[in-house]
């Protein structure tokens, strides 16, 4: 899994994306990194499915791995996983992503970033959702599935759940929370900036240590390749 995951890193570049590539993506708010963190300060990103706005299958994973990449790269120190909560509110099979996006979307989350993933919560999913899940739930690795929690908002066990991860008082109130802040594209846009002047000074500085390493010690490009895996490792 490591050597698939560099050979991944070493041909998809998943360092190189930056926020003006991606922004038209996140302009609606289905995908973004929270300002709050969960009861054990984990980071936090949202997904909105109903907020599709774009069509491209190719865009719209960069965007979600540009997510994934940003939000390991800034996780709260001591921390090594985040927590996904998904509002399925106006969510439809019409809006849906095709299930070739949910594929590749579970293949990079599995393959890519294993044991990041700390939970899912599916929040408020209408029946309908149950049959696209069925095909979903197949591509997905059987510790992953335990993970995954379905949420309802009028249900004593899921109120329950929630307080267990979340205080109420940070938590969005399409979450169930008191928390009344709103998404503001311009605002999460500054903070993304921000976060590609620090992936870029990282990646820079790993670069260059890696050719110095190389210039002095005479170690081979191979060895090279291994430092994605140890900047992701620094990072978290």
């Amino acid at each position: 899994m490591l050597e698939e995951m560099l050979n991944w890193r070493s041909t998809y570049k998943p360092e190189e994306i930056r926020w003006h590539e991606v922004a038209i993506e996140g302009e609606t708010g289905k995908l973004y990194i929270a300002n709050f963190h969960d009861r054990e300060e984990r980071t936090v990103i949202v997904m909105t499915p109903a907020k599709q706005n774009t069509s491209s299958h190719d865009n719209q994973i960069r965007f979600l791995v540009y997510i994934f990449e940003n939000a390991i790269l800034n996780m709260p120190e001591g921390q090594e996983q985040m927590v996904c909560l998904m509002d399925f509110t106006g969510w439809s099979l019409s809006n849906a992503v095709p299930i070739k996006t949910a594929r590749e979307t579970t293949k990079i989350l599995q393959n890519h970033y294993p044991e990041r993933l700390a939970a899912a919560f599916l929040y408020n999913p209408p029946r309908i959702f149950e049959t696209f899940w069925k095909i979903v739930k197949y591509f997905i690795d059987p510790k992953t599935f335990e993970k995954v929690h379905f949420v309802y908002p009028k249900n004593a066990e899921s109120i329950e759940l929630m307080s267990k991860y979340f205080d109420v008082e940070k938590l969005p109130l399409e979450f169930g929370g008191k928390n009344k802040i709103q998404y503001n594209h311009e605002e999460f846009s500054k903070l993304m900036l921000k976060y590609d002047i620090r992936s870029a000074s990282i990646w820079d500085l790993n670069e260059k240590t890696a050719q110095a390493n190389h210039a002095t010690n005479g170690h081979s490009t191979s060895e090279g390749a291994q430092e994605p895996a140890r900047i992701a490792a620094q990072a978290s």
